[in-house]
């Protein structure tokens, strides 16, 4: 080994120490910050907190509309130059466009852990970061769009890009060995260490999961089942949790960590994401619907900026960072009955995925859940310790104090409720949050959507969400919102015709005296076009996957992204990426090139002229585990002269052993130190039922309200 590199190995080794001695010292947010503060003084104009408008009268928040055009000027205009070149490939004048291109949306829509991880392969193979999808042509699509939705299972993907700060997906899913550990979906949701309740981790786990939730409870404001769940998501998808600290509160698990600070990130502050929206749905207050909601409830979206609804019958936004607080007619009891730090951003990943209302039977607790791998045991349990000590309103919904109390009494289904009681974001079938983004206002050109649903017997999408879209726009929403262009007209004819199996354009062909509608993109989740067997059809209730098994779903997953289709064929379509410029362009160009119609020819819709699934032969639709056993090979290999590098080890083991050993020593005890009292161990004076009126399980609040 040359003097060189055991100087580099020499100060890997002290970096090692340096590393060892600042995690043993920095102090992190623990996990008790996610309790709001209350009484905090309200602004000095309250009648600010609360802005309201018509159909008509629509207008962005402020701050989203400086947001987007910045975005689309210093951003977007260079991305749209990176991705299409000269335009010629596509048989276009880039010069001749003028600096004037399509507003663009991405929507993608949840279900648990199989959303998360499709979402994530999708928005993989649109990333120009992605030296593969550049070169196919697909990657640079996410940097042109100006808006990024997403609502249940898609909205833990958002959060946990957003709130680590835009990193790759790469990144994200499988860590950086640096600042990123990695996404946490191979340690189960509910049961992390074992399917044991008794399991001493899993104990230290929901103890201070429960920790957590009874500071939110000592400070007045309502808990429900979605804060355990939310905490829950919080530990496998946001920062400050490793391998190392999970069992313990060394850090806050993501605790303290507030979607309306979103705005203080760098790439927030510096426009690369796009505008993110989380949509969460709803039932009138009281109502206690197990079912699926109405088309005509209530839905409500979550930006960084504010937390309201474009539907008609309520058309309000708050202020999101006081979220919290009970409003009357837009205004708090006294100046300063305000809140501050609701906005929890694993409480909006848990509200947007709080599927509650429809599996959790509040009469014994239970939740339907398998139960041989202890998820249906351990939610129990950690559910039955909070319904004890921490009572609620709704106990199967996301329990949001209400600011629009008193707002259009004759439309808003909750304008005399104290609650909202939110759910799922796809509690109404619309599990795409399709709506968000065809709000008049935002004005979209185009809008990718990006379906995982699990409609059919084999778990893929039948365009259940879109016909949803499509059916509330029509009845609900035709003041406030963009028409949808043609679609099939049922679930059926989606399946018939193949667009539920591969990438299909919607609205390529506005004519004269058409509402103007965008063009959609649809991007559902299929099976992989080479015909073997599928790895991405899974339930919605899998709360774990291997490291091998996500990383054979998002390798097909991004394959299908990148792929496209051939009719006839199993192979990929190699001119699927200049097909996706072209339906990205299309609003901003006129006539269409020669090139572009023929990709029309192929991905757009034509009511007139109907697809076959007959053009997608051998798709395997029976999901097939492809980790069955659970276990990884991993093959191990040192570069270089063995003996020479043990010997350099044993050097610098020898110097560093005690340092290292004495701080790790130390961590261990100040961990085992700072864990909370297991869950069968909660004493009388740590629950907060105290607050709490044991007859109505209504809250005693102690904030004044009215």
């Amino acid at each position: 080994m040359t003097y060189p590199g055991i100087f580099i190995s020499l100060q890997l080794a002290l970096h090692i120490i340096l590393s060892c001695i600042l995690s043993f010292t920095v102090a992190q947010n623990p996990v008790d910050t996610y309790a709001p503060t209350v009484n905090v003084n309200c602004p000095d104009t309250p009648n600010s907190l609360v802005r309201t408008f018509t159909s008509q009268t629509q207008i962005l928040n402020a701050s989203e509309t400086d947001y987007i055009a910045s975005r689309e000027s210093y951003i977007i205009s260079n991305a749209w130059s990176n991705w299409l070149g000269n335009a010629s490939d596509i048989g276009y004048d880039f010069e001749s466009l003028e600096g004037k291109f399509p507003r663009i949306g991405i929507a993608v829509g949840g279900e648990g852990y199989r959303t998360a991880q499709y979402g994530a392969a999708v928005l993989s193979g649109l990333d120009w970061r992605n030296t593969t999808a550049r070169e196919v042509g697909t990657g640079g699509l996410l940097q042109v769009a100006s808006y990024l939705s997403a609502s249940s299972g898609g909205s833990w993907l958002l959060g946990s890009l957003l709130m680590n700060d835009w990193p790759s997906i790469n990144e994200l899913v499988y860590g950086n060995g640096e600042n990123l550990s990695s996404w946490m979906v191979d340690i189960d949701l509910i049961v992390p260490s074992s399917p044991s309740v008794s399991d001493g981790n899993n104990q230290e786990y929901w103890g201070s999961i429960l920790a957590s939730v009874e500071s939110k409870a000592n400070n007045g404001l309502p808990t429900s089942a979605t804060d355990l769940w939310g905490r829950m998501i919080s530990y496998h998808f946001l920062n400050e949790t490793t391998r190392g600290n999970f069992y313990t509160n060394q850090t806050g698990h993501g605790a303290g960590q507030l979607w309306s600070q979103m705005s203080l990130l760098p790439n927030f502050q510096n426009y690369t994401m796009p505008f993110p929206i989380v949509a969460t749905d709803s039932r009138k207050a009281g109502s206690g619907i197990t079912t699926n909601v109405p088309l005509n409830s209530t839905v409500y979206e979550i930006t960084p900026f504010e937390f309201g609804s474009w539907d008609p019958s309520l058309s309000a936004m708050l202020q999101l960072k006081f979220a919290g607080t009970y409003l009357t007619n837009g205004l708090p009891a006294n100046p300063s009955a305000c809140v501050a730090g609701f906005d929890q951003a694993s409480f909006v990943m848990g509200t947007s995925s709080s599927f509650f209302n429809a599996v959790l039977n509040v009469t014994d607790g239970n939740f339907g859940f398998d139960t041989s791998d202890g998820d249906e045991q351990g939610m129990n349990f950690i559910f039955n310790q909070l319904l004890s000590h921490m009572p609620s309103n709704a106990m199967n919904a996301a329990n949001w104090p209400n600011p629009f109390k008193g707002v259009n009494p004759g439309t808003f289904q909750d304008s005399s409720a104290d609650q909202l009681e939110l759910l799922d974001g796809g509690s109404n079938y619309e599990k795409v949050p399709l709506s968000s983004l065809l709000v008049k206002a935002r004005g979209l050109d185009v809008v990718v959507v990006v379906d995982g649903s699990a409609d059919d017997q084999n778990y893929w999408p039948n365009g259940t969400s879109l016909l949803t879209t499509f059916e509330r726009i029509s009845s609900v929403l035709s003041s406030s919102h963009q028409p949808m262009p043609p679609i099939p007209g049922t679930a059926a004819q989606f399946v018939s015709t193949g667009v539920n199996m591969r990438p299909t354009f919607f609205g390529c062909n506005l004519t004269q005296g058409q509402p103007d509608y965008p063009i959609i993109i649809y991007l559902p989740n299929a099976p992989p076009l080479s015909g073997i067997a599928p790895a991405t059809n899974t339930d919605d209730t899998q709360f774990s996957y291997t490291s091998k098994f996500t990383a054979v779903f998002i390798n097909q997953a991004f394959g299908n992204a990148l792929g496209g289709f051939e009719p006839n064929a199993t192979s990929p379509d190699p001119y699927w990426g200049r097909c996706l410029q072209c339906a990205a362009i299309d609003r901003a160009v006129t006539p269409r090139s020669d090139i572009c119609s023929q990709c029309f020819a192929r991905y757009c819709y034509d009511p007139n002229n109907l697809p076959s699934r007959s053009e997608l032969p051998d798709r395997q639709l029976v999901f097939v585990n492809p980790d069955p056993s659970g276990l990884q090979k991993v093959e191990q290999w040192l570069e270089g002269d063995k003996s020479l590098l043990a010997g350099f080890i044993v050097a610098i083991i020898v110097g560093i052993a005690g340092i290292v050993g004495f701080i790790f020593w130390w961590r261990r005890r100040r961990a085992r130190m700072s864990r909370y009292s297991r869950v069968d161990e909660l004493r009388e004076d740590d629950e907060p039922w105290k607050y709490y009126d044991g007859n109505s399980l209504e809250l005693t609040r102690r904030m004044s309200i009215t």
